[in-house]
């Protein structure tokens, strides 16, 4: 069995191209048993990061807060509708991430009503428990996930592959993410690793990229 956990900023495009892979992935290796899980994941390095990419002010500690806040709402909305189903879960963040991060929507509720509506979702019933302590349990416990991970970054991915012989997992963070090879190659059972570093001489993932847990 496989088992993978990628921790995504829930507006976040690098996210959105990690996950992709991960689904691409899941698809393209249907013949193993791949359990795989998006997490959440919000602090003060995630917000920093996405400032840096736009480019946006680091000084400015009103548009920081701004910017926290509006992850920290969009990861709560992600996980009160996981509560009808993962696979709704998944299709709403990936769309809130394709209209937010790539088309440059501003997140707002009537975005939200539309997504979860989109991916087959009961609006009453995720108003009702948008603001349950069920739900930010669920945040908080995946916060604490990430903290046992050693997860200080997204897009991060957590490989546990007990087919290859290993008993710990593998970390890999920043844009080997986005990487399908990279992630395929954790994926493979130890005669397939065998095989792959005979073919490529031994071949291993960056060392900055790649952490035991």
């Amino acid at each position: 069995m496989i088992e993978i956990y990628l921790f995504v900023n829930p507006l976040g495009v690098e996210c959105f191209q990690a996950e992709r892979q991960i689904l691409r992935l899941v698809e393209a290796e249907s013949q193993k048993k791949i359990q795989f899980r998006f997490v959440p994941f919000v602090n003060m390095h995630v917000v920093d990061r996405f400032m840096k990419i736009y480019n946006l002010p680091k000084g400015d500690l009103a548009l920081r807060n701004e910017i926290f806040q509006t992850f920290y709402n969009a990861a709560l909305d992600y996980k009160t509708l996981q509560l009808q189903g993962k696979k709704k879960g998944r299709s709403f963040l990936l769309q809130l991430q394709k209209l937010c991060g790539i088309e440059k929507l501003a997140y707002e509720p009537k975005l939200v009503d539309q997504l979860v509506t989109a991916a087959g979702g009961d609006l009453e019933e995720f108003h009702h428990d948008r603001s349950s302590r069920l739900v930010k349990e669920a945040f908080l416990t995946d916060q604490q996930i990430a903290h046992d991970m050693s997860i200080v970054q997204t897009p991060s991915v957590v490989v546990y592959n007990y087919a290859s012989g290993r008993d710990f997992g593998v970390l890999l963070t920043g844009d080997v993410c986005k990487e399908f090879s990279a992630i395929a190659r954790l994926c493979n059972t130890e005669q397939e690793e065998l095989r792959e570093n005979l073919a490529n001489g031994h071949q291993r993932l960056k060392k900055n990229h790649l952490h035991l847990v």
